[in-house]
């Protein structure tokens, strides 16, 4: 994997660091010896083929069950978060927004926002979201699972903000979307880097990245 980090201020203090991360699959070796440094507000790319742990190590950042993390240390904001459980890391800022985005079927795109609102209530305002993303919304009745590809991106996003989070984790935000939606949603992230949320993604399109 090759870190790119986005626009790096060496004078400012590390926000986020992972230090010699190694994790596991069961007996398969995924993560080996994995190191980041973050600062707040910064947009870092995780790039590298199929199979080179990039999105194991977010899970393992996030703390989910699988890779199990078994050396090495991971901090956010001088918290530690290689100590925590998965619920401890969300409840100190974290939010992974996986590949597959996991919009609730059944709910609209208001109800999925706001299931994340009742997780941590001190998050993102919905209007303030809809701001952000004028298309949820004008679509804020409309069953989240019925929406495009990149406005089902856009509401993993939004639902991951409503959470009041200090680090958001993509996995392959840009997957299968048209160049045009792709264009949108780096703008999207470019304001929340403004808005001081710091942003790790993993992407094997360099380009995309």
């Amino acid at each position: 994997m090759i870190n790119t980090p986005d626009n790096a201020e060496p004078s400012k203090p590390i926000y986020f660091s992972a230090h010699d991360i190694h994790a596991y699959y069961g007996e398969s070796y995924i993560v080996q010896g994995v190191s980041l440094n973050v600062h707040e507000g910064e947009i870092l790319a995780l790039l590298g083929r199929n199979g080179a742990g990039k999105t194991s190590t977010l899970r393992a950042i996030a703390r989910l069950d699988e890779p199990s993390v078994n050396k090495g240390e991971i901090w956010l904001d001088h918290q530690p978060l290689h100590t925590m459980k998965a619920w401890e890391a969300a409840q100190a800022g974290i939010s992974l927004v996986p590949e597959d985005r996991r919009i609730i079927q059944g709910l609209t795109v208001e109800e999925n926002l706001q299931l994340a609102q009742i997780e941590k209530p001190i998050g993102w305002s919905l209007e303030r979201i809809y701001e952000l993303f004028p298309r949820l919304g004008e679509r804020r009745k409309q069953e989240g699972t019925t929406l495009s590809g990149g406005e089902q991106q856009m509401l993993a996003i939004g639902r991951a903000l409503a959470r009041d989070i200090k680090l958001l984790l993509l996995d392959e935000p840009y997957e299968g979307l048209a160049p045009v939606i792709v264009q949108e949603i780096e703008k999207t992230l470019r304001l929340i880097r403004e808005q001081g949320i710091t942003t790790i993604i993993v992407e094997q399109n360099a380009v995309a990245a």
